[in-house]
This record gives C-alpha cells, sequence and structure tokens, in this order.
C-alpha cells in the first residue's frame, strides 16, 4: 500500500516557477514508478511526467519538455516536479500518482493517487 500527500501548488504569474513535491509513505516506495498527471477544469486527466523506480528514466509530455522535470529521493520517500517558465495553459490540478509495473502515460494504468494540488498561472 501507498500512500501520497502532493504539495508546493499556488499562484503563479506566466514565466514563473514552481516546485511540487509529493510525499510516499510505504517501505517500498523506491520499486515503484511515479509519475505527474494534472487536469484542467472541463478536461480529462492527462499525463505530465514520470519517473522509473531507479529515477534512471524520466519520461515527459511533448508540451512540458524543456520547461518541467521530474526527479525522486529514495531517501525521503519524495518525488518533485520542477516547472519553469509556466504558461495559463499548464493551469490544472496537478496529481502524483504510482504504479508498480514499467513507465506508462495512461492514467488507468497507475494504483495509487495523491488527493492533488492547484497550480494557476495567471497572464
Amino acid at each position: 500500500q501507498v500512500q501520497l500527500v502532493e504539495s508546493g501548488g499556488g499562484l503563479v504569474q506566466a514565466g514563473g516557477s514552481l516546485r511540487l513535491s509529493c510525499a510516499a509513505s510505504g517501505r517500498t516506495f523506491s520499486t515503484y514508478t511515479m509519475g505527474w498527471f494534472r487536469q484542467a477544469p472541463g478536461k480529462e486527466r492527462e499525463f505530465v511526467a514520470a519517473i522509473n523506480w531507479s529515477g534512471s528514466n524520466t519520461y515527459s509530455t511533448d508540451s512540458v519538455k524543456g520547461r518541467f522535470t521530474i526527479s525522486r529521493d529514495k531517501g525521503k520517500n519524495t518525488v518533485y516536479l520542477q516547472m519553469n517558465s509556466l504558461k495559463p495553459e499548464d493551469t490544472a490540478v496537478y496529481y502524483c500518482a504510482a504504479r508498480l509495473l514499467a513507465y506508462s502515460d495512461s492514467p488507468d494504468a497507475y494504483d495509487y493517487w495523491g488527493q492533488g494540488t492547484q497550480v494557476t498561472v495567471s497572464s
């Protein structure tokens, strides 16, 4: 069982930065693939980025490449999403998710979810 708690969301102007954190409980955290997803009002939940269990491989959707970076600290049982050069279209609720198997960009493939944190980017 894995429990996830996100933090770090907020209101920021376009061009600004935020760092989201996802704190995980459960002694098997280090074996999970971790992902970040987001959901804007009226839209489906979409993949943002993921990182494999070792941290050696990361994946991200094209719209955030070069701006967002995912990382993990196994010692702190935490996954981060560093978001730079934020745009109004990045506004959404951001969710952290975990799955035991290899990387996937499908929300349906993830077993555990956090409660989400709101990110609002003003123009």
